[in-house]
């Protein structure tokens, strides 16, 4: 296990600064791949530059696992009946004429910012998170590998920013619900494309002990020699054209760029306390936790140069005490994804920074005897900010009872094909080639015109 010693700063997950300086703990996906393997397949993408302020476009993707209650967010029920309509109040917007849940209260005032979408269709029964990811179901293409992720197609198309920053970033924490905490598959890409996770397990041929920054350059200079004497017997020359990868391999590894992404300390304590911890973790069961400062790593991430980063924020499967639950994780969303959009919009950065949050499908309109909601795939929501979107909006909307989409349903996989064309990709002409050689389109659908 390769380890970088120095002063230790906790995180909201329990983790510490020294964990997240354990280079050992770096994965790339579930693979034991090698870091150099991964930078030799991001050699063949090619990279594309941006004239923006960030200086390229990024996404990052929230995903409310366990399916977010639509009508006890955007859209809510005042005039329905109260086994439908709930405990919560609309509160007006910074948009007049459109109202959202009382416990947003600083979303609400960034409305004009925001877009609600409150007719998201599409949506299957499933507890996992790759309609979010990728806009597909996960037994798509499944004998294949299954369909790429938004980021793991992006990392194959666009490639890296920096060479020292990984082009998709998964912060999503591991759950008990194995799904949940899946960051996005690279689907038929394969794990080189897979999402660099900070806290994974894989990276085993790039582990070294108890090592110090003192003796790493020591323990360099060994391994380089163990590799001159390999290339002595290397007859083909595979080992010389190796030699600039590995180079990379452990540039990232000792990147200051981004293990200085991953360290809040760094950052001024008025912006972290802006975006609050999250704590304490409630309703979090076999979920995520409300991680608040996975959205500000998220931030750092994008401006370091990452082009993705998706996490999963709490554990909305409210089948008892939905109320309850919406008031704890609703208010800590309310706090970080407001701080995350005033501090992309503060750095002169929100029109490049695509912001989403979403989940997997909604809930029943009628309250069972538990006090919760169930699963219910005719309908759910999203939220969106930056990305130089037509904000100031509210797009869609149910029935009386928030059964159904009633004006403008818009698909999962239109809101999938607008993340891509904030990130310069046309859906309609971009195919990328399968195992079998055969064009793929990313996913079957335009954009959301309203949006664009």
């Amino acid at each position: 296990m390769l380890t970088l010693y120095g002063r230790s700063t906790r995180y909201c997950d329990g983790l510490s600064r020294r964990s997240f300086l354990t280079i050992g703990g770096l994965s790339f996906g579930a693979a034991g791949l090698g870091l150099a393997d991964i930078l030799r397949a991001e050699a063949q993408a090619p990279s594309l530059g941006s004239s923006t302020g960030l200086g390229h476009k990024a996404v990052i993707n929230v995903f409310l696992a366990g399916g977010p209650p639509h009508q006890d967010m955007w859209e809510i029920k005042s005039e329905a009946p109260a086994e439908i309509r709930g405990e919560f109040r609309a509160i007006p917007t910074s948009v007049p004429g459109i109202e959202i849940c009382e416990v947003f209260p600083k979303l609400a005032a960034l409305m004009h910012k925001s877009v609600v979408v409150r007719s998201v269709v599409g949506c299957n029964g499933r507890h996992e998170s790759s309609t979010c990811m990728s806009g597909w179901e996960s037994t798509e293409m499944r004998t294949l590998g299954g369909r790429p992720s938004l980021g793991s197609a992006v990392a194959k198309l666009q490639g890296a920013v920096d060479p020292s920053v990984p082009p998709y970033v998964g912060l999503a924490e591991r759950t008990q619900h194995v799904p949940w905490s899946d960051s996005g598959s690279a689907g038929f890409l394969g794990t080189s494309f897979a999402p660099f996770k900070p806290d994974g397990p894989g990276m085993q041929n790039m582990k070294l002990n108890e090592l110090s920054l003192e003796r790493l350059h020591n323990r360099r200079q060994l391994l380089s020699s163990l590799d001159s004497m390999r290339r002595d017997v290397d007859a083909t020359g595979a080992m010389q054209g190796m030699d600039a990868f590995g180079q990379r391999a452990f540039d990232v590894l000792t990147s200051s760029k981004l293990m200085d992404a991953l360290d809040i300390s760094k950052e001024d304590p008025r912006v972290v306390a802006r975006y609050g911890d999250g704590k304490p973790y409630r309703y979090q069961y076999d979920g995520a936790p409300t991680c608040n400062d996975h959205l500000l790593i998220a931030r750092r991430l994008v401006e370091a140069g990452a082009r993705c980063v998706s996490l999963s924020y709490g554990r909305w499967d409210s089948h008892g005490q939905n109320f309850d639950l919406v008031r704890d994780h609703g208010s800590k969303l309310d706090q970080c994804l407001s701080a995350l959009i005033e501090d992309l919009d503060q750095r002169g950065i929100l029109d490049d920074v695509t912001v989403i949050t979403w989940g997997e499908f909604g809930r029943t309109p009628k309250i069972n005897n538990a006090a919760g909601r169930d699963h219910w795939t005719q309908v759910s929501c999203a939220h969106l900010a930056g990305g130089g979107l037509r904000t100031g909006q509210a797009i869609g909307a149910t029935n009386r009872m928030g059964e159904y989409a009633t004006e403008r349903p818009v698909d999962m996989k239109e809101l999938m094909a607008t993340l891509y064309h904030q990130l310069g990709i046309n859906t309609a002409t971009t195919t990328i080639p399968d195992p079998t050689g055969r064009p793929q389109y990313l996913v079957e659908a335009a954009p959301v015109r309203e949006l664009i």
